[in-house]
C-alpha cells in the first residue's frame, strides 16, 4: 500500500515543513524515496508522514526528524514557543514538525544568498565549508559557528552522535542568545 506522500514521480521539493518557516535548516542530502512536489519550494507535511519518510527512507532520516524534534522542544523552554502544546519532544514531532504552521522547514538545497526570515541553521561542517555562503563563519569551536547578521548557525549533523543531547543544550544555548542579541 503506497502513502499519498510517497510517489513514484521524478519531482522533489526543495524542502519540507511551513512555507512561512522562521526557522530553516539545510542539510547536504535529501531522503531516498520520492517526494510530492506540488510546485511548490517547500511541501508541509501531515502527521503521518515523518514516519512513513522514516520507514521508506531508512533510520538516518527517522534520526534527522528525532534530533530536530528534540533541538525545538528544548528551545520552546527558552524565549521560543515551539512546544507550547505538547507534553513530549515525540508528540511534537509527531504532531507539529515541519507542517503547515509550524514555523519549521527541512531544506534540501542550500542557503539563498538574501537570508530567510528567523533562524537558519547549517547541518555539518562539511556541508557549511562546501557552500559558497554570502557571509563570514565564525567558528566557535570545531563543531559550531555562527553568522550573527544573519541568524545563521553551523551545527552537527542532526544525528545521535554528532549532535548528542549535550551538544543540543549547546545549541539551545547559542540560539537563545542569538534571539537575544537581535
Amino acid at each position: 500500500m503506497s502513502h499519498p506522500f510517497l510517489s513514484n514521480t521524478p519531482s522533489q521539493p526543495q524542502g519540507l515543513g511551513d512555507p512561512n518557516a522562521q526557522f530553516n535548516v539545510y542539510i547536504g542530502n535529501r531522503p531516498n524515496c520520492d517526494l510530492i512536489h506540488a510546485n511548490r519550494a517547500v511541501q508541509p507535511l501531515n502527521s503521518s508522514d515523518i514516519g512513513t519518510i522514516g520507514q521508506a527512507c531508512g533510520n538516518g532520516w527517522r534520526k534527522v526528524f528525532n534530533v530536530y524534534a528534540k533541538l525545538l522542544f528544548a528551545l520552546g523552554r527558552n524565549h521560543f514557543s515551539f512546544n507550547a502544546n505538547f507534553p513530549s519532544w515525540q508528540a511534537y514531532r509527531d504532531n507539529e514538525l515541519l507542517q503547515m504552521g509550524s514555523r519549521t522547514a527541512l531544506w534540501f538545497s542550500p542557503p539563498e544568498n538574501t537570508a530567510k526570515p528567523g533562524i537558519e541553521l547549517i547541518m555539518g561542517r562539511t556541508y557549511a565549508k562546501s557552500l559558497q555562503l554570502p557571509v563570514s563563519l565564525t567558528w566557535l569551536n570545531e563543531e559550531f559557528a555562527l553568522a550573527n547578521e544573519r541568524n545563521l548557525i553551523v551545527c552537527p549533523y542532526f544525528d545521535y552522535r554528532q549532535l548528542s543531547n549535550q551538544k543540543i543544550l549547546y545549541l539551545v544555548d547559542l540560539l537563545t542568545n542569538l534571539k537575544a542579541t537581535n
